[in-house]
């Protein structure tokens, strides 16, 4: 179960890397105004986008291996295991996003996006002290 775990790990690091990278491109996209540099923007977005979602997916595959084959239980997995649905929602709203900037529907500012963009953080810390301390 340790390659399971390490597995876990890599994903959800990798994942989280796109997570932490995906909104700001966001946030840079909210304050460009060159059609050139939209259009660059747009193709990182989509690319890094593409990328992100097999790691997600494995992360969750990996997780789930993990809370089965170990067989975890308390009150903190279950606050994890609600953030962590969290996260997948935030990872999908994401892509909508993205939609939505490259269908020049997008009227939120660079702040909205610069605010949108600490949510992964905050989960990321409260997971990593649930797992750790287990709290409850």
């Amino acid at each position: 179960m340790l390659w399971v775990k390490a597995f876990h790990i890599i994903f959800v690091t990798s994942w989280f890397a796109g997570l932490f990278y995906l909104p700001r491109l966001f946030v840079n996209h909210a304050m460009e105004t060159n059609k050139d540099a939209l259009s660059r923007l747009m193709l990182m977005e989509q690319k890094l986008y593409r990328f992100m979602m097999p790691l997600a997916v494995l992360a969750l595959v990996f997780g789930l291996w993990l809370w089965l084959g170990f067989n975890i239980s308390g009150s903190w997995l279950h606050a994890k295991l609600g953030l962590v649905a969290g996260l997948v929602a935030y990872h999908l709203y994401c892509g909508k996003i993205m939609r939505d900037f490259a269908a020049g529907e997008s009227t939120r500012s660079h702040v909205w996006y610069r605010w949108f963009n600490e949510i992964p953080v905050i989960i990321l810390l409260i997971v990593v002290i649930l797992v750790v301390v287990k709290p409850f």
